[in-house]
C-alpha cells in the first residue's frame, strides 16, 4: 500500500491559511511584514502624486512605478508567507527530529534486551537451578543470586533480575534471600508468566505488575527456561528493565545539548492510547495523564490544559524486525508563545559572509521559496534602477518632478533595505533548521554508537563467567583436558556467536596467550587455534582487577580477524574460583560492517520518515553524509565514499576538541562545497567511558552539501556591502549637470551617462547564439515592448572588453541595453547600483590603466570620501571600438 504522505506544519500554515494566527507569536515577521506595508504605501502614494501633480513630466516613469508596485505587493505577500512558513517548519523538524531520536534510541536499546533474556534464559547454571539438578539447599540458591548479580553488574540497566517457577513461586532474585526481603518466597500471579511459558520466544509487558510491588509499573522482558535433559518448562526468566532510569538518562542528554528546545518544549513517550508513560517534565504534564496522540496528516495544533501547542509525533522505525511495545510513540510539544522566541535569529552571525551569500546562490536546491524570493527582489531592485535611469534628464527645473524622483530614489533605497533584512531573517531561519538537524542527528549517531558499545563491554565480561571456559582453562593448566571439553568450548563459542552476529569471531585463550577455542564463524576456527593474541593485549588482560574490569584493544587492525580493517576487540579475563587469571576471551567486533549499518540506518530512516521535497533543508538538493572518526580526524567509519575510513578530516580545531557530549554545527565551505557541517562528542552511556575507566572518545560528522563553492561569491559579498553615498566637491569651473548609472563589473563599480541606458534586463534573457567575427558577444537579448518581441540587440562582455577576462555569471547579473548614435548594443554586467546626479566639476581625467583599453574609461569618480573609485564609461569609444575594421560588415 502506499505510504500517506508526511504533512509539514508549513503546508498545513499555508494550506489552512493561518498565517495571521502564527505571525501573533512571531516577533520578527511581524515588524517586517510592518515594514513591508509601510513600503508598499508609500509606493502607491509616490505613484498617486506623480499622476496628480505632474502626469505629462512623469509619463514615463509611470509604467516602472506600476510595475514596482504590483511586483512589491506580490512580494509582500509571498515573503510574509514564506517567513510564516520556514519558521512554522523549523519548529516542525526539531520536534519531528528529536521525537525520531527518542524513538530511535528507545527502541535500538530494547532490541538488546530481547536478545539479553533469550541467551541467559538458557544459562547452563540457572537452568540446572530451576530443574532441581544441584537441589534447592541455601548454598545453591546463594550461588544462584551472586551469579544474577554478577550479571546485573555488567548489564546494569536492569533494576532486578528474577526466577520463578512454573507456578509462579520466585525461587532467586538479585534481591536475594534476606529475611527482610520476602522477593525469594513470595507468588507472583502476573499474565506474563503464563505467556511466557506457551511462547518459544521472548515476551515483553509495560504497565503494574506484583513482579515489581514496590514500583507503579514497570518493563519487563520474560523467557521460558528449560529442562537440560527434558527440554520442558521448568521456570520463567524475567528481566526487569530500569525505565525509569533510563528514560531520565535521555532527559538529561536531551537537556544537554543546549539551546532552547529543551527549556520550551516537552518530551513525552505516549502508548497506545495516549497515555502518559514517561515525561521530560512531570510537573508540566505528568506521568498517568490521556493526551490525544498526534498522527501524520493530523492537525498540529493541539489545546491541552488551555494553552495551544505544536505538537509532532514518530512511533518507531523498527530495528532488526523489532518494532518495540506496541503502540508506543514519542510525542514533542512546544507552547505556540515560546516556539519562535529566538528561533534562527542568529544563524547567520556566526556564518562567513562569503560563504553565506555563496550557500545563498544555491537556495534553489534547498529552500525554493527563498530563491524565488530572491529573484523577485532582485526584478524589483531593476525595476526601480530602469526607473531612475529613464528619468535622467527630465527633470531639469521641475520641482514636482524632481521631488517625485527624490522620493523613488529615498524609497527605492529603503526597499531595498527591507528586502535585505527581510531575506536575510528568511535565510537565517532556514540556515538554523538545517544546523539544528545535522547536530541533532550527530547527537544520535553517538548516542545509538556508545549504547552499542556498552553492550559490547557487557558481554565480555559475562561470557567470561561461563562455567565451561573456566573449566577448560583449568584443565588446560594442569594437564587434563580433553579433545571433548575443547570441541565443547568451541560449540559454545559458537552457539553465542550464533546468536550475536555483531562479532567477527570470538576466541578463547591462557595464560600464555595461545588460543585454544575460537567459533566456527567464517571458517576461521582452525586458522586461529594454537596462535597466540598480542603480547600487550595479554598483559593488559592479566593486570585487570576483578570481575567487573574489562580491555578494549586499540581501534587497529587485528591479528584475530582475516579482513585487515580496523576494529575494536573487547577482552575480559576467565578467572579460576579463587581469582587466578587463566586466560581471556576476546570478542572481535565487526566495526566496519556495525558502524557503517548504523550510518546507513540512521540516514535511511530520516528519508523514510519524511517526504523532503517541501522541506527547507535536506530536499532533494541537499546530499548527507555521515561518518564516525577519532580526536585525531581519522574516519573510522563513513556512509560515503567522498570520506573514506583512514583518511584524516579536515576540520576545523574546535570541531576537534569538543567536549565530552558537546556539539557544534556550522554552514561553511568543505570538500569545494557549501555545506552544513556538524560534529558531536561522545560522551559514554551509564557507566561506559564514564565511570568505567575506559576512554576512546568516538565523534560523529554529519556533512550536508547544497552546492559547489562559487568563484564570484567574495565579490558579490563586496557588491552587496557597496553604495555610493556621497560624492567628491566639484572643480570651480562651469558645466552642466549629469546623471550617470551605476552598476558592477567583478571587483568595480562603473558608470555609464544615464542619458544612453535605455533598460537593464536579466542576464538569464541571454540566447546564446553564434556571433560569427564579433569578438566578445555573448549572445541576444529580445527587447519588448507592451508584451511583444520589438527587437533584439547583441550582448557584448564587458568584463572581457575591459579586463580581457570573461565575467563570472550569477543570479544577479544583467544586461544593460546602451543606444548611441542610433545604435543600440548590450554590455553583460555583475549587478546593479543605482543612478547618482553630479556635476561634470566632480569627475577627473582617468590615467591610462595597466590591463585595459584606456579610452574605454575617460573618467573617474571618487565618491564615498576617496574609499571609492568610480570608472565613467566612454560609450563612444566603446561604440568605435565595437565597429573596427575588423568588424566591418556587422550589423547592429
Amino acid at each position: 500500500m502506499p505510504q500517506k504522505k508526511h504533512i509539514s506544519l508549513a503546508q498545513y500554515a499555508q494550506d489552512t491559511l493561518q498565517i495571521d494566527s502564527f505571525i501573533a507569536h512571531m516577533r520578527q515577521v511581524a515588524r517586517c511584514e510592518s515594514s513591508l506595508q509601510e513600503l508598499s504605501l508609500m509606493w502607491r502614494l509616490i505613484e498617486s502624486s506623480a499622476k496628480m501633480n505632474c502626469p505629462q513630466e512623469a509619463q514615463a516613469l509611470l509604467p516602472m512605478m506600476a510595475a514596482t508596485r504590483t511586483g512589491f505587493e506580490q512580494l509582500e505577500q509571498d515573503l510574509v508567507q514564506s517567513m510564516v512558513a520556514q519558521a512554522v517548519e523549523g519548529v516542525s523538524r526539531g520536534l519531528h527530529s528529536q521525537a525520531q531520536h527518542l524513538m530511535d534510541t528507545l527502541v535500538r536499546n530494547l532490541y538488546e534486551r530481547t536478545a539479553d533474556v533469550g541467551f541467559l534464559a538458557t544459562d547452563v547454571l540457572l537452568c540446572r537451578f530451576m530443574a532441581g539438578l544441584d537441589g534447592h539447599a541455601p548454598a545453591d540458591k546463594e550461588q544462584i543470586t551472586q551469579r544474577l548479580r554478577a550479571y546485573r553488574s555488567k548489564y546494569t540497566v536492569y533494576q532486578e533480575v528474577l526466577l520463578l517457577d512454573c507456578e509462579g513461586h520466585v525461587q532467586a532474585s538479585t534481591q536475594g534471600t534476606r529475611a527482610e526481603n520476602s522477593a525469594a518466597s513470595r507468588l507472583c500471579r502476573d499474565p506474563l508468566i503464563a505467556q511466557a511459558l506457551q511462547s518459544q520466544s521472548f515476551v515483553q509487558v509495560f504497565g503494574a505488575t506484583d513482579l515489581l510491588p514496590n514500583q507503579p509499573s514497570g518493563l519487563i522482558y520474560a523467557h521460558r527456561m528449560l529442562h537440560p535433559v527434558t527440554q520442558q518448562p521448568v521456570g520463567v526468566l524475567c528481566l526487569c528493565f530500569d525505565f525509569e532510569g533510563e528514560m531520565q538518562g535521555l532527559w538529561d542528554e536531551r537537556a544537554s545539548a543546549g539551546g532552547d528546545e529543551a527549556d520550551t518544549s516537552i518530551a513525552l513517550l505516549l502508548d497506545a492510547q495516549g497515555q502518559v508513560l514517561a515525561s521530560s517534565d512531570r510537573h508540566w504534564i505528568g506521568v498517568g495523564l490521556q493526551l490525544k496522540p498526534h498522527k501524520n496528516g493530523a492537525n498540529p495544533l493541539l489545546t491541552h490544559g488551555g494553552r495551544t501547542y505544536l505538537v509532532q509525533s514518530e512511533v518507531p522505525a523498527g530495528y532488526q524486525g523489532y518494532m518495540g511495545p506496541q503502540g508506543w510513540r514519542a510525542q514533542m510539544m512546544v507552547p505556540i508563545e515560546l516556539a519562535f522566541g529566538t528561533q534562527g535569529s542568529s544563524a547567520l552571525q556566526g556564518v562567513d559572509a562569503v560563504v553565506a551569500q555563496g550557500l545563498l546562490a544555491h537556495a534553489h536546491r534547498f529552500c525554493p521559496p527563498l530563491h524565488a524570493i530572491s529573484s523577485a527582489a532582485d526584478t524589483i531592485r531593476r525595476v526601480v534602477w530602469n526607473g531612475q535611469a529613464m528619468s535622467a534628464g527630465k527633470q531639469a527645473d521641475n520641482t514636482r518632478l524632481q521631488a517625485v524622483l527624490e522620493q523613488i530614489g529615498e524609497t527605492g533605497a529603503r526597499t531595498n533595505e527591507v528586502f535585505t533584512q527581510s531575506i536575510r531573517s528568511l535565510y537565517s531561519t532556514v540556515l538554523a533548521t538545517a544546523l539544528r538537524d545535522n547536530s541533532l542527528l550527530t547527537r544520535l549517531l553517538v548516542g545509538l554508537l556508545d549504547r552499542n558499545l556498552y553492550e559490547r563491554a557487557n558481554d565480555c565480561r559475562w561470557w567470561a563467567l561461563t562455567p565451561q571456559l573456566p573449566a577448560l582453562l583449568q584443565a588446560l593448566k594442569l594437564g587434563k583436558a580433553t579433545e571433548g571439553m575443547s570441541a565443547e568450548a568451541c560449540e559454545l563459542l559458537t552457539a553465542i556467536h550464533a546468536l550475536y552476529t555483531v562479532y567477527q569471531q570470538i576466541v578463547v585463550y591462557d595464560a600464555h596467550g595461545k588460543i585454544v577455542a575460537a567459533s566456527l564463524a567464517g571458517g576461521a576456527q582452525d586458522d586461529l587455534i594454537g596462535h597466540f593474541v598480542e603480547r600487550e593485549t595479554l598483559l593488559k588482560v592479566q593486570a585487570l582487577q576483578g570481575a567487573q574490569a574489562y580491555y578494549v584493544s586499540p581501534w587497529s587492525p587485528s591479528d584475530l580477524q582475516a579482513t585487515g580493517e580496523p576494529t575494536y576487540v573487547y577482552h575480559a579475563a576467565i578467572r579460576s574460583c579463587t581469582g587466578e587469571v587463566l586466560g581471556g576471551i576476546g570478542l572481535i567486533f565487526h566495526a566496519q560492517r556495525e558502524f557503517e549499518a548504523m550510518l546507513q540506518g540512521v540516514l535511511g530512516t530520516q528519508a523514510d520518515k519524511r517526504d523532503t521535497s517541501d522541506l527547507p533543508a535536506g530536499g532533494a538538493g541537499a546530499s548527507r553524509q555521515v561518518a564516525f572518526f577519532n580526536r585525531s580526524g581519522v574516519v573510522m567509519s563513513s556512509s560515503s565514499a567522498q570520506i573514506l575510513p583512514g583518511s584524516v578530516l579536515d576540520l576545523p580545531a574546535d570541531m576537534l576538541t569538543l567536549s565530552a557530549g558537546q556539539s557544534l554545527a556550522r554552514a561553511m565551505a568543505y570538500q569545494g562545497q557549501y555545506c552544513v557541517v556538524a560534529v558531536t562528542a561522545g560522551s559514554g552511556y551509564r557507566e561506559f567511558k564514564r565511570s568505567d575507566g575506559y576512554e576512546e572518545e568516538v565523534l560523529a560528522l554529519s556533512v550536508q552539501a547544497f552546492g559547489p563553492v562559487q568563484d564570484d561569491a567574495q565579490a558579490a559579498v563586496w557588491r552587496r556591502s557597496t553604495r555610493v553615498q556621497s560624492l567628491p566637491s566639484a572643480m570651480p569651473t562651469t558645466g552642466e549637470n549629469m546623471e550617470m548609472a551605476t552598476f558592477f563589473v567583478g571587483n568595480s563599480v562603473l558608470a555609464v551617462d544615464a542619458a544612453c541606458v535605455l533598460e537593464a534586463q536579466s542576464a538569464a534573457d541571454i540566447a546564446p547564439v553564434s556571433a560569427g567575427r564579433l569578438p566578445h558577444c555573448v549572445g541576444t537579448l529580445a527587447r519588448r515592448s507592451q508584451g511583444v518581441v520589438a527587437g533584439y540587440v547583441w550582448v557584448f562582455d564587458l568584463s572581457t572588453l575591459l579586463y580581457g577576462k570573461p565575467l563570472l555569471r550569477s543570479a544577479q547579473s544583467q544586461v544593460i541595453v546602451l543606444e548611441h548614435q542610433g545604435l543600440r548594443l548590450g554590455l553583460l554586467v555583475s549587478d546593479l547600483e543605482g543612478v547618482v546626479r553630479l556635476q561634470a566639476g566632480q569627475m577627473r581625467r582617468a590615467p591610462a590603466l595597466a590591463h585595459m583599453r584606456e579610452s574605454l574609461v575617460e573618467s573617474l569618480i571618487q565618491a564615498n570620501d576617496g574609499d571609492l573609485l568610480i570608472q565613467c564609461l566612454n560609450v563612444a569609444a566603446l561604440v568605435a571600438m565595437l565597429k573596427a575594421p575588423a568588424q566591418v560588415g556587422v550589423t547592429y
